[in-house]
Parts: structure tokens; sequence; C-alpha cells
């Protein structure tokens, strides 16, 4: 369903349309008092699958559970009067993270600190209720005009004490290949270091202006993220700290257990970088194959990459764990 500027949502006056996302239409609103708010709408088709149907009930309960500063609110939910639900959240005056990132030039090195530092304040809380993001990008990230950061949009999270639940469909809850985890790509629910390796990733990409791994298509990134650990980031940014760089990397291996094991360690090092060592964090594990930054991935990533798109693919149950379990 599409709704038109001026459009009346019970108590909501529709102001315009904002987006579009994997779920459904966001638009921007006033409430009866006339204060801006976000009204978020499911496309009526996903919501014909009943796996998608408790996808976004689930997302709707764990957003209820959220109360931290730098997490979008949800405020309502409710039903228009032709049965199409919709939730009402915080609006922040601000823009996208992504649109910081749109000219491919990196951020400031304390800019991008004190984002990444905030996104570790809201995802270390969210840990803490047993919930993890799953999906986190710059196009999930808010800066409002304040400087202050908001994390945006749950439909890919996973409720740890929940019960699993399977789909036959394919969504965009499957992840974003540049910021995916090595064990998602290769199907695994992922766990709090999941986000650690997508908030590494994400920090690459705002002091070097682009992700860790390039590709000609999705499939090549996804195999380097399993193959490969990333080009320094100093090799692409020489205003990065050596001590900065260390953390980046830490975060960014690809077994889990050798990453940061909490986002409050996490934090606590990019807050004491002057405490950091480098040549410590690096000698913590051995070295691995380095992806070049200049050569495009060869027939045997992509082939490797493919590989593990088909098993995704084949495993029905697997793919359901994934994007909904």
């Amino acid at each position: 369903m599409r709704f038109e500027p001026g459009q009346q949502i019970d108590q909501y006056t529709i102001v315009r349309r904002l987006g579009q996302g994997g779920m459904g239409t966001v638009y921007q609103a006033r409430d009866a008092q006339g204060r801006p708010v976000v009204l978020k709408v499911p496309f009526d088709t996903l919501l014909d699958d009943p796996g998608t149907q408790a996808r976004y009930e689930r997302e709707l309960e764990i957003a209820r559970q959220l109360d931290h500063p730098n997490i979008q609110r949800l405020l309502a939910t409710g039903r228009t009067a032709d049965g199409v639900p919709y939730s009402v959240l915080e609006w922040v005056d601000g823009s996208l993270l992504r649109e910081h990132l749109y000219d491919g030039r990196p951020l400031e090195v304390g800019e991008a600190v004190q984002i990444a530092l905030q996104l570790c304040d809201a995802l270390e809380y969210c840990h803490r209720q047993g919930i993890v993001h799953r999906d986190l990008k710059p196009d999930n990230v808010l800066i409002g005009r304040d400087g202050r950061v908001k994390l945006l949009d749950f439909g890919a999270a996973l409720l740890q004490s929940g019960r699993k639940i399977t789909t036959a469909s394919l969504s965009p809850a499957l992840g974003t290949p540049d910021y995916m985890s090595p064990e998602q790509v290769l199907g695994q629910r992922g766990d709090a270091r999941s986000d650690i390796y997508a908030l590494g990733a994400m920090l690459y990409e705002l002091l070097t202006g682009s992700p860790p791994y390039r590709g000609d298509n999705a499939l090549a990134v996804m195999a380097q993220h399993v193959q490969s650990r990333p080009p320094p980031p100093r090799a692409r940014n020489r205003k990065i700290p050596p001590a900065l760089e260390a953390v980046i990397l830490k975060a960014l291996r690809r077994d889990p257990a050798d990453r940061y094991q909490s986002m409050a360690a996490l934090r606590h090092d990019l807050a004491h970088l002057d405490a950091v060592d480098p040549a410590a964090l690096a000698a913590e594990v051995p070295d691995e194959p380095v992806a070049s930054p200049r050569r495009r991935p060869g027939p045997a990533l992509i082939g490797a990459g493919l590989a593990a798109a088909l098993l995704l693919i084949g495993a029905g149950i697997l793919i359901g764990r994934l994007l909904l379990g």
C-alpha cells in the first residue's frame, strides 16, 4: 500500500515518502500534536508469507525491549482501516551514515572513532538484552545534526532467547556482503562477535572510503570474507594511527574466537588508543593471506563464493535460520 502526502492514518498525517527498505516503505509523518515521526509500513505481499509475518512480529518484539539513546525508539504500533500494520518510530533530524560516504572520501579519524564508540554503546546494550543486530551497515545508522548516532532496523536481528523461525523465501535479511562476518557467509546464525566484525568493517570504510573487500560481484566479496584478511587500512589512508589500525584488524579476524569477545572490550580499546600496543595485537594470531587492494579476485575466489552460495541456497533450513532464526 502506498500512502500520499496529506493522507491521514489514525492520528498521523503523512508528510512525505522517505524511502524503501527490504521489508517496507518509510514515511515522514506528523502526530496529532504536529511533532514529526517516522511511519514504517511493511509490504503487504511480504506479510502473505507466515515466516515473514513472524519476522515482522519479532522485529516489533525486539524494538519494544530497546530503550537506549543511540537506538531509534519505537513509539507505537497500529493498523490502518484496511488492516495494514504499521509502526511509529522516533524522528531523528539528520541523515544516514551512508550519505556521508557517497563521495568515497574517508572521515576524519576523530569523527569516525566517535561514531564507532556510540555504536559500541548501542550494540553492547543490545547484546546485554540477548539481541544481535546481524545487519550493521551505514544504511542502518543515522547521524543527527547534534552528532548523536542512532542505530536502526532490527529486521534481521537475532533474539537469542526466542524460538527459531524458518521460511522458504530469501530476503535482504541474508545480510549485506560488504559487512557480513565469515560465519554468516557460511550459513551460521552468528552472535555478538558477528556484530563486532561488521562494526570493524564499517570503521574500515569510514576511515578509508571503501569497504575492506572489493570484488566484481557480491559472491566474490563474500568469498574474501571467508578466505582472506583485508589490506591494512593504513595502506589506503596513512592518517590512521597504527593503534587504530590494529584494533580494526582484530575486529575483522575471520575466526570469532580471535576477535574482541565483547563490544565493551572493543570500546575500551577505541577509547584508549594510546594504551594499545599494535605489535602485541598483531602477534595474537598467525599471519593470514591478505587480499590485494589492486587485484580483482581470481576465479578460485569467485568459485569458492559460488560454492558457498549454492550451499546456502540448497540448505533451506539453514537459510531459514540465517534469515529469521
